[in-house]
Order: structure tokens, then sequence, then C-alpha cells
């Protein structure tokens, strides 16, 4: 074994001639593994957060996205749009007309966005496996039928069980704005068939409806302001991105998944980031019991410095002793710490103790944990660092001035 690490394990474990010693030592393993604990469980949260979102978001975004670089529509007879229904890597094409409109049902009015979708668009989608009422039908036989999000079922009290129908208003083509409304807008009334729940956001802005519906309440023909594509199984994302953003040109541009929701997704990086540099901080701060440790350690084991150098051991060697000590306190913390945090990450996936409080209808219960071992190994490496320069610092300095000391009285 080690010289080094021999000494400085004796010591870790050896009773002190003052108590208080051993107090802080524990107090130091004690701060380190609660910081440690809370790292591992609280990414493990927020990767648990992640996950779950993005797995949400899958059922409703499309493999990629395709969207004019600058206006608003276009024809998706161009030929650009031929040669990407035949491009290799695509499995269903799918034609999107996206407008802000104004639903009403009954005497209640609610502001967003419909969306208007090609009669093959749930062959790419898993919006159907989100349904909480009524079922995903967007027609029957030659009637267009309408599907909520939960928000706007929540904002409009509809209820499929009326069988009453929401009345979609959006603006006239061409009209400039006047003092009469019926002037402006046009309006046309679709039955609802079901209500998704995905996200928030989501829930409260989107109906989804037959593309042809908007169409002919718009007078459009072939016109549509998006295309979501699903790749084959196995299709590389980012080369088929790369290849249709080349086949298509400068004027379109290719959104993938995380594209599509960029923001939403940097904002979650982010808070994540910003969490774990709280605790890091923390960790930081509780380093300083080391820094108190190893100095009263160092100076409660002045005869046995004055020992080591009598029987050879050069002020490295001495220095290495404490440094050892500091990194032993570190790591059993940090063992001890990540152990616990992973025995509470089992145990909230397995019998989810902590639930979700005041979310009404979340998807989930109890908060979703997923345990990533890059972060595990992040978290271990700071760790470690952090009790190094922590170690290092007390004992450079209290040992130099040990040696001066022994110096000058032996002149």
């Amino acid at each position: 074994m080690n010289f080094a690490l021999y000494i400085a394990r004796r010591y870790l474990f050896a009773k002190k001639t003052h108590n208080i010693i051993n107090i802080i030592s524990i107090i130091s393993v004690l701060g380190m593994a609660t910081g440690v604990m809370a790292l591992v469980v609280v990414l493990s949260v927020f990767n648990g957060f992640d996950s779950l979102i993005r797995g949400m978001f899958s059922t409703f975004d499309s493999d990629l996205k395709v969207v004019l670089v600058e206006g608003k529509t276009f024809s998706d007879t161009l030929p650009q749009m031929e040669a990407l229904r035949l491009h290799p890597s695509v499995a269903v094409f799918s034609e999107i007309l996206e407008e802000n409109a104004i639903f009403k049902y009954n005497k209640r009015q609610h502001v967003g966005t419909i969306k208007g979708v090609s009669r093959n668009y749930p062959e790419q989608t898993g919006i159907d496996s989100m349904m909480i009422d009524g079922e995903f039908l967007l027609w029957r036989g030659s009637q267009p039928l309408a599907i909520m999000g939960q928000g706007i079922a929540s904002y409009l009290s509809a209820n499929l069980a009326h069988f009453e129908p929401i009345e979609i208003y959006m603006p006239r083509r061409g009209r400039m704005p006047t003092f009469t409304t019926a002037s402006v807008l046009t309006s046309k009334a679709i039955m609802p068939s079901g209500v998704f729940a995905i996200e928030q956001e989501f829930d409260s802005q989107y109906i989804i409806t037959p593309i042809e519906f908007i169409r002919k309440l718009l007078n459009y023909q072939t016109e549509a302001t998006s295309i979501e594509l699903m790749l084959h199984p196995g299709a590389n994302i980012s080369k088929s991105q790369r290849e249709i953003e080349q086949l298509l040109g400068p004027g379109f541009k290719v959104l993938n998944r995380f594209q599509q929701n960029e923001s939403l997704y940097r904002t979650m990086k982010s808070e994540k980031l910003a969490i774990g540099l709280i605790l890091v901080l923390i960790l930081f701060i509780a380093s300083f019991n080391i820094v108190g440790t190893l100095s009263m350690l160092i100076i409660d084991k002045r005869k046995d410095v004055e020992t080591l150098r009598s029987l050879g051991a050069n002020s490295k060697q001495i220095q290495n002793i404490f440094l050892a000590e500091g990194l032993l306190i570190s790591f059993a913390g940090t063992i001890i710490g990540a152990i616990l945090g992973l025995i509470i990450c089992w145990l909230q996936v397995n019998f989810k103790m902590v639930k979700l409080e005041g979310v009404g209808g979340f998807i989930v219960d109890a908060y979703p944990v997923e345990i990533q071992a890059f972060d595990i190994a992040i978290i271990l490496t700071v760790v470690i660092a952090i009790g190094f320069f922590a170690a290092r610092f007390p004992v450079r300095l209290i040992t130099q001035h040990i040696f001066k000391q022994e110096h000058k009285g032996n002149l």
C-alpha cells in the first residue's frame, strides 16, 4: 500500500487526541455526502422531467418539419415537394395548415390555433395514445371532425356528450379590418370527436381538424404552412435533415424535434445547469469543513510529523499524507452520498414516494426520475476535485509553516 495512503487511512479511523477533531471529521463526511446526495437526486429528477416532456412532445412533433424561410403558405404540389415525397428516408409525408382562430362553444370563446392535417397524419403521430376523452377520429364518413386540447375543452366547457358543434371563426382573406365583424370573419361549425392532453401550452392552444376543412374555410386549394415527415425506422435523422435541406433549396428550412421546441429544451437545460451549479457551490462551502478538519489534524499530529521527519520522510511525503487524508474524507462523503442518492431514486421509481401536488390532470402523479451514468460520473469528478483543492490549501500552508519553524529551531 502507498505509504502516504496507509498513514492517512490510520489517521482517518484512529482516535485523535482531541475529540472535536473526530466530530469535525464526521461533519465533513456528512456535509459532502448530503451535497452529493442532493445532486444525484435533483439531477435525476430533471432528467426524468426531460425524458417525460420529450416523450410527450414526440407524440405531437414529427421527426422533421419543413417550413418556409420567408412567408407563410406554399403549395404542396411544388416540384420540391414531389421530390420530397420520393426521398428514400421518408415514410410518411403529411401536409399541415395552421392558422389562428377564434373558437366558440355555446356562449364561451377562446383564441387558439387550428391545425389542419392530411388524412395520413394518424400514421405519423402518437397523439391517439394521449386521448383522455372520446377517440382520435378526424372523419366520420364524409363529415370532418375536430380533436380539442384539454385546455381548450376546459376554457370552452365543451362536453362531447352534449353533441354541440364548435364554431371556428377566421379572418377572411384579403379583407381589411372594419367595424363589421361579419364582413371580416368567416366561420364554419365542426363537431368535436375527442380531447387530448399532452402539455398545458399545447392543450390550451390547439384544435386538430382535417386540412380540407380549413382550406374550404379559407378558400385555399393546395396551400400548406408546413410539411411534417416521419422517417423510416433506423434512418439517420441528421443525415436525412441535411439531404432534405439540399433537396428543397434555400427557400425552405428543415427542423428536427429539438429545433421545433428549441426554446423549451434550452430552458430545461439551463435550469438543470443552474441548479447543478448552485448545489456545487453548496458543496464548495461544505468543503470548508475539510479545511478545518485537516488544519486541526496537522496541528494535533505535529509530533508525528517530527517523528516522520526524523525517520527520513521528506516534506512532500508528509504533505501527501494529509492530502490523502483530505481526499479520503471527500471520497467517503462522495460514495456515501452517491449511494444514498441512488437509493432514494430507486425508491421513487419503484414506490413513487413523493407525489406531485396541485398539478390537476398532469400525465404523471409522482416526480419522474431517470438516473444517467454521465451525470453520476460528472458529480463524482467535481466532488473529488473540490475535495482535492480543499485539502491542498491547508496542507501546503500549515506544513510549510511547521517546516519553517523546525528549520529555525535547528539553526
